[in-house]
């Protein structure tokens, strides 16, 4: 089997206007790579929500990184002052990865 490395998966869902902002604050950190996963519904303390591909109001992203423990605890500080103010999930876990070097 290969060997892996531990490395924190940070997932963070956005209103998909804001996802701009959170790559930035990705680059800022100097974490090189992310993807963008689109969301078409889901539920939480204030309900349900559905994408509408017309308005596009309720569309959601999910912005996921993985990262050693340094870059994603940078990361987490810089978006500590946004959660609140713009309603994020943040979730942060550990992850096995193969070609630790490249994160």
């Amino acid at each position: 089997m290969a060997e892996t490395v531990t490395r924190k998966r940070i997932e963070i869902l956005v209103d998909t206007p804001l996802a701009p902002r959170i790559t930035a604050l990705i680059k800022a950190v100097d974490i090189s790579g992310w993807s963008l996963i689109h969301v078409d519904s889901g539920g939480g303390r204030n309900g349900q929500w559905q994408q509408d591909d017309v308005t596009g109001a309720a569309a959601k992203t999910i912005v996921l990184v993985v990262a050693s423990t340094e870059k994603a605890n940078h990361l987490v500080d810089a978006l500590v002052p946004l959660l609140d103010s713009y309603r994020l999930l943040l979730t942060i876990g550990d992850v096995q990865v193969v070609r630790g070097d490249r994160f």
